[in-house]
């Protein structure tokens, strides 16, 4: 077992799983694991613990679910267990500088970029969105400022040029547990140094809306297919489809999951083709051939699928 220190880990989303799971097997006292309260979810609207939450409760890891982690109540709590770090990854509220001051040690962050680049909520899509090719995780010492800390050790990867934010993000997750473990273990035994973020390198990135999804044809088609891959798995990238001649029925929303670049111009947003290989839609630049699509309250399906039930044809129109 380690003697590096005791830690109480703050996480709540996917990406900090690996991180938790990686402390527990290294051997390393987790007092606590902090999470956020059980969200609903579904149509039922049914409260559902977060996977974290579930193995942590498997390994017999006590649970600790503040509302506002910031408040009174819960820094006592958290400092009446003594840790000696304080471990954050996707926890998804930001720290006062009252909790910051509780571990004996410090508090560290994992976050899902090479910092000072894409500082914020969402790192990874921001990054896809931006069309970077490389990218990467950073532990960082923590501050009351976002993602503004001294930065002690990073680990890159590149980009595939079809990647999803959610198979990058589990990726930079398993890329950053191993680095979290070595990064703890070196600040507790005084051997990590920490470097200054450069000011003048800053880049943000915003919590997604789901206003972010939304396709505009104009952009050309790389854009196109970069922020249909951020906006996976939420919010989805979307448009409207709406046949010509103009119909009753009016334009149909599409969710559109996967998409690829393929030659072909004309007026943006304008159906160029419709066949069994999918939608090919012209940009402002190139085109973007639709593969998989989802209407509201439906399955995501192949553009074949789609088509089935509907009469797509050369000249219909996408977007607004």
């Amino acid at each position: 077992m380690t003697e590096s220190g005791k830690i109480i880990m703050l996480g709540t989303g996917d990406f900090a799983l690996p991180s938790f799971i990686a402390l527990l097997d290294a051997g390393f006292p987790v007092l606590a694991l902090v999470t956020q309260p059980d969200r609903p979810q579904g149509r039922r609207q049914e409260l559902i613990p977060s996977a974290i939450k579930v193995e942590a409760q498997k390994r017999g890891v006590p649970v600790y679910q503040p509302e506002k982690v910031n408040e009174a109540e819960a820094v006592e709590h958290i400092r009446s267990l003594e840790p000696d770090f304080l471990i954050t990854a996707a926890y998804g509220q930001i720290l006062s500088a009252e909790l910051l001051g509780v571990p004996r040690i410090g508090a560290l962050n994992l976050h899902g970029s090479i910092l000072p680049a894409y500082r914020g909520a969402a790192p990874v899509a921001r990054a896809i969105q931006a069309g970077d090719s490389e990218t990467g995780v950073t532990v960082i010492r923590m501050t009351p400022r976002v993602d503004a800390g001294g930065m002690i050790a990073f680990a890159r990867t590149t980009i595939d040029p079809d990647e999803t934010a959610g198979e990058l993000e589990e990726r930079l997750a398993n890329l950053g547990a191993p680095l979290l473990v070595k990064t703890i273990e070196a600040v507790a035994q005084g051997r990590a140094e920490t470097l200054p973020q450069d000011p003048s390198l800053v880049t943000k990135a915003p919590k997604l809306r789901k206003e972010d999804g939304v396709i505009d044809w104009k952009a050309p088609a790389r854009r196109i297919h970069d922020l249909v891959r951020a906006m996976q798995p939420w919010p989805s990238a979307s448009t409207t489809w709406t046949a010509l001649p103009w119909t009753p029925k009016g334009p149909i929303r599409l969710i559109v999951h996967k998409t690829a670049v393929v030659e072909g111009q004309g007026e943006p947003g304008a159906v160029l083709a419709a066949t069994k290989d999918g939608i090919d839609v012209a940009a402002g630049e190139g085109a973007v051939r639709l593969l998989i699509v989802q209407t509201p309250g439906k399955k995501p399906m192949p553009a074949v699928e789609f088509l089935r039930g509907h009469a797509v044809q050369p000249g219909d129109k996408m977007g607004d």
